[in-house]
């Protein structure tokens, strides 16, 4: 306790990393005032119906989550960061596949500019789409919400608003990046996650008080369950192999360069949550099978419509997998690093430089991926099991999946920039031992 009040005393002591702190409470605090805000023409009272999906319904009870409860409460917020999170993920794709878009990740910082420019842009057009199926979900579950008397003057300004909204929120995104700690957009997810917390936690105490619950000793008995997992996400994000590198000794002059060993950290889950991302992308897709009105489209739809559900999770959890091996490829390069260690002098001990270089790393991925991938699928699945085992859904998705690994992705990274601070003003990290190990690069939610 003594160390961390030190700790404390440290971190309002330092004046940059206090004021950073600061800027980003004040920039946060914005965000979730803003998701308060109902837009204009929608009666706050109205919208029960949309609370009771966004409780009831598992895919939209993920996205409100996402959006600190902004979509069930119809707010200029309502969708959030993630409009943006889209556009980045396909930029990003776009990055591996058209020659255009590689040239300017080579670039340097005008063509990183030029990225988010279009990033912005892109943005803006997925939010177009997205707007107006909104408030068609809304104008179906909640239609005596809708108190304006002109209905396309209605629709023209919430559209509007809506792009505002996003567009503002990823501003603020960005504002803590530069003027705050840690990646601003993953900060604003996490806050938004975390928002949902106290709900679900007091929802699930009451459940377990409630006679047929199981008691408080049952309650206790899950938050041991949920630290473990907490625990488990945590080794999954920080796993890496350590490939030993040596650089070969070089004399110039009276001075001796290279000559050391060093590690290649390849992280056993390189694609960090974006496998899981993609995965429930997909998951829409039999549900279209419904409008077919046959016996087997109504069947698979039904089935797969059906979150806890063995068909549902069995093919949820071979696409994390299979996307984990799939988004590995495209974002760890075995013949770039090979290429960048033999451009400066360094080989791995017992591996020929070049092309054996390059196969050995590649069957090093290929190995610790598959733990990796059915890890991450194995968590992502976690939340059905806690459903079966009579946890309230709002609660459920705080033991596994998207949320869970965001949340922890996101705490490491925040505690790594603060620990940076701290150590480059020499005084004590935040551990006793060792440096926190953030995310990286590959596991954070690309931007």
């Amino acid at each position: 306790m003594k160390k961390f009040i030190q700790t404390i005393k440290n971190i309002i002591a330092i004046e940059d990393l206090r004021n950073k702190i600061l800027a980003t409470l004040g920039l946060v605090l914005i965000y979730r005032l803003g998701a308060h805000v109902v837009i204009p023409g929608v009666d706050p009272l109205g919208i029960s119906a949309m609370q009771d999906q966004a409780s009831n319904n598992g895919i939209v009870a993920l996205i409100n989550m996402f959006s600190g409860g902004a979509f069930s409460r119809a707010s200029v917020f309502a969708l959030g960061i993630m409009p943006y999170i889209s556009a980045s993920i396909v930029v990003q794709l776009l990055g591996m596949a058209v020659p255009y878009f590689q040239r300017l990740q080579r670039e340097g910082e005008s063509g990183r500019k030029k990225i988010t420019q279009i990033t912005r842009y892109l943005t803006v057009l997925i939010t177009g789409f997205q707007a107006p199926a909104y408030l068609a979900n809304l104008h179906h579950t909640a239609q005596n919400a809708f108190i304006m008397q002109s209905q396309d003057l209605f629709w023209v300004s919430a559209i509007i608003i809506l792009i505002a909204g996003t567009m503002f929120t990823m501003w603020l995104g960005e504002r803590i990046t530069d003027k705050g700690i840690g990646n601003g957009i993953s900060l604003l997810i996490m806050v938004g996650i975390i928002a949902r917390l106290p709900k679900a936690f007091a929802a699930e105490i009451v459940s377990k008080l409630d006679s047929g619950g199981g008691g408080f000793i049952i309650f206790i008995i899950e938050m041991v369950i949920l630290f473990l997992v907490f625990v488990s996400a945590i080794a999954l994000v920080q796993a890496v192999r350590r490939v030993p590198v040596q650089y070969a000794k070089r004399i110039v002059g009276n001075k001796q360069y290279g000559g050391v060993r060093q590690y290649i950290p390849l992280k056993v889950n390189a694609a960090g949550v974006m496998p899981i991302i993609f995965a429930q992308a997909l998951m829409f897709v039999p549900m279209m099978f419904a409008r077919f009105n046959t016996e087997t489209g109504n069947s698979i739809a039904s089935a797969f419509s059906d979150i806890t559900g063995f068909w549902y999770n069995f093919t949820f959890g071979l696409l994390i997998v299979i996307f984990t091996y799939f988004y590995t490829a495209i974002t760890v390069n075995p013949t770039q690093m090979a290429q960048d260690m033999k451009n400066n002098g360094g080989f791995i001990p017992g591996i020929k430089p070049g092309k054996k270089t390059v196969e050995y790393l590649d069957e090093i991925m290929s190995r610790i991926t598959f733990p990796g991938s059915v890890f991450l699928a194995l968590i992502a699945i976690l939340p059905v099991f806690a459903m079966i085992a009579g946890i309230n859904n709002q609660f459920a998705y705080f033991f596994g999946g998207t949320s869970l690994l965001i949340l922890v992705g996101v705490v490491l990274d925040t505690l790594q920039h603060i620990e940076s601070h701290l150590l480059m003003r020499h005084y004590d990290g935040l551990t006793k031992s060792g440096r926190i190990a953030g995310r990286g690069g590959a596991s954070q939610i690309s931007m």
